[in-house]
């Protein structure tokens, strides 16, 4: 029987203790903050760890970091990047490509935070009407900009990034952006449900490519297991992703493949019948029940 939603995770909570049903949110928090400490390091204390912002950066002054989908409307626009920047969009794509599905939007993203507050006031007010858009219109909405960039011979996209807007907000105090961040919030809380991360950004779009075939990833351990509580499908940012592995036929890989996955790892928190675990897509189980 389905839990309340408002209740989603108080059953893990109740079985397995309040750590074991909460260490892949506060390992992710712990993440996100991490990085917007790693930028402020240098302003506040002069030690620069990361230096720039979330579209390029410079790790320990030595390694470039650049955001692909900016690399990708530069080269649109027929300006070639100087090397640096390649570079760094190169160690970015294979950084994420090889590591989990869309991982920078569920550990690295500021954004996330914002989304996943307007989440959980949704779940705790009992919002449940929601305008429907598809969720492959990230996909398209990447497209264009590529092609707007392309034919206007700007980098498009920048101009209304949130990514850019919320990580200003982080590491420089409220200002100008902060609209835009409230736009974001607002949106997800009262029209469309995971409706930014899970519909519209094309950053998210661009890392669900980089990553589709990246290794570790979610797996149903034991579908037997399954209570239909759907405590899983209530907290995950894209549910869409948990249906085949956690309802499908017996033929039906139960790992989670799909490239919309943001890796963020809620499904196994708050299952309290410990049905998911972290795994490789080759199906070789990593033991964290106990972590």
């Amino acid at each position: 029987m389905a839990n309340l939603l408002k209740e989603a995770g108080k059953e893990a909570i109740e079985k397995l203790g309040w750590w074991q049903a909460h260490r892949f949110l506060i390992l992710r928090r712990l993440s996100q903050l991490s990085i917007v400490l790693m930028f402020l390091s240098g302003p506040f204390w002069n030690l620069w760890i990361l230096k720039g912002n979330y579209s390029a950066s410079l790790l320990l002054d030595v390694i470039p970091l650049s955001d692909p989908l900016i690399v990708a409307q530069s080269l649109a626009t027929g300006y070639l990047p100087e090397w640096k920047t390649l570079v760094g969009a190169g160690v970015i794509i294979v950084c994420y490509g090889l590591l989990a599905s869309k991982v920078f939007c569920g550990w690295v993203c500021p954004v996330n935070v914002v989304t996943d507050l307007a989440a959980w006031l949704r779940r705790k007010l009992g919002i449940r009407q929601s305008a429907k858009l598809p969720r492959s219109l990230r996909y398209g909405i990447l497209a264009m900009i590529l092609v707007g960039s392309a034919i206007s011979g700007t980098l498009l996209w920048e101009w209304i990034n949130p990514v850019a807007a919320v990580g200003r907000t982080f590491v420089f105090g409220l200002g100008a952006t902060l609209w835009l961040v409230a736009a974001v919030f607002l949106f997800d809380l009262l029209i469309v449900e995971h409706g930014w991360c899970g519909h519209l950004c094309p950053i998210g779009a661009m890392y669900g490519v980089i990553g589709a075939k990246s290794l570790v990833r979610i797996k149903v351990t034991d579908r037997a297991k399954c209570d239909r509580c759907m405590d899983c499908f209530h907290v995950c940012p894209e549910p869409q992703v948990l249906r085949l592995p956690l309802n499908g036929k017996p033929q039906d890989s139960t790992i989670v493949l799909s490239p919309d996955c943001i890796s963020c790892g809620r499904c196994i928190d708050v299952c309290a019948e410990q049905v998911f675990s972290l795994s490789t897509r080759f199906k070789r189980e990593i033991a964290v029940k106990n972590c």
